[in-house]
């Protein structure tokens, strides 16, 4: 090889390193690229406002509610959809999406990403997340959220680089042993029935929470996908598998409920239905009946133009909530 070739063999390599490397980083624009319609339907009692044929949890019929105090609270009992948790999906350490900066942890990274990862005759990849306590109603001082008496603050919930138990399947099993239940071809069968629910307009099935839909299982609730069918589906597993892992660490509760009109509830296993996912990044989808579709959903409705080399191999997803509250 000649000299020549050698250096120009050397530029193309280090090149390709730097392009695989990027991190397209952006601060989420809380006005301009979250899809607004989003939040309904709104109810009171069983009276629906809006919908736009998105589904919705259930109710409480009576518009009326009292939670226990002294004296006891009488309120209205309200449903709505909030934007309440930011998830990073990162093909890299450090690179924090939805808040557009990149953060070197240097020795105390413990986490390695790769999008391409080869598995035997399957291709898998393996990413690193975080996750964000994100009251976006709260920021914009809606009258609802101050109605129903929460006080809530941005704060960085999860950082997955500086976690073993992220990087590692079966160490991870220390935080959900009943993993090994579902490692059979019937439990991941049966995740096809709750991929057809959750992409033709229905709530994804809650007796199935083992299933991440159309992506597969949840289990292991790591950074791992066994089967990488490009990077937004990916990164829509792992965004739910993070939901499902801050249920389990008691970091997330249960809000859409009758029972959780007057205070959320704790809930080790996800409740699936009361979420919807909305991709952020690389480009936000703001708008139509997929703008925020249900946990699992096929990604098939959101995925054009949504991956491409260099600057959009790292995705961001705004978890959507119902609440039902008793209001002032």
């Amino acid at each position: 090889m000649t000299l020549r070739a050698f250096l120009l063999a050397l530029v193309f390599a280090i090149s390709a390193t730097q392009a695989a490397a990027i991190c397209n980083k952006k601060f989420l624009n809380p006005i301009s690229e979250i899809c607004w319609d989003c939040i309904f339907p709104i109810s009171i009692g069983a009276i629906s406002l809006g919908g736009g044929g998105r589904p919705d949890t259930k109710n409480q019929a009576f518009p009326l509610c009292i939670c226990p105090g002294i004296p006891p609270r009488l309120g209205l009992a309200i449903g709505l959809w909030e934007p309440a948790r930011l998830v990073d999906v990162a093909n890299e350490p450090g690179c924090f999406v939805n808040m557009g900066f990149d953060l070197d942890f240097g020795l105390l990274s413990l986490g390695k990403s790769s999008a391409t990862q080869q598995s035997g005759g399957s291709t898998g990849s393996s990413w690193q997340a975080h996750y964000y306590f994100y009251p976006l109603i709260s920021w914009l001082g809606v009258i609802v959220d101050g109605l129903c008496l929460q006080n809530a603050q941005f704060d960085v919930a999860y950082i997955s680089e500086i976690d073993p138990l992220w990087q590692d399947a079966e160490l991870n099993n220390l935080i959900n042993p009943e993993a090994i239940l579902f490692a059979n071809p019937i439990a991941q069968a049966a995740c096809a029935a709750d991929c057809v629910r959750a992409s033709s307009g229905n709530l994804p099935l809650d007796q199935l929470f083992w299933c991440a839909g159309c992506g597969g299982s949840i289990y292991p609730i790591q950074g791992d996908v066994a089967a990488h069918v490009g990077g937004v589906m990916a990164s829509q597993v792992v965004a739910t598998k993070m939901q499902a892992r801050m249920h389990r660490l008691f970091l997330a509760r249960k809000t859409a409920d009758s029972k959780a009109l007057c205070q959320t509830q704790s809930q080790p296993v996800i409740k699936k239905s009361q979420y919807r996912m909305q991709i952020t990044r690389p480009v936000a989808k703001t708008s139509g009946r997929y703008g925020c579709g249900p946990m699992g959903f096929s990604t098939q409705y959101v995925d054009r133009l949504r991956e491409f080399p260099y600057r959009g191999e790292s995705f961001g997803w705004l978890m959507w909530r119902k609440r039902n509250c008793c209001a002032l």
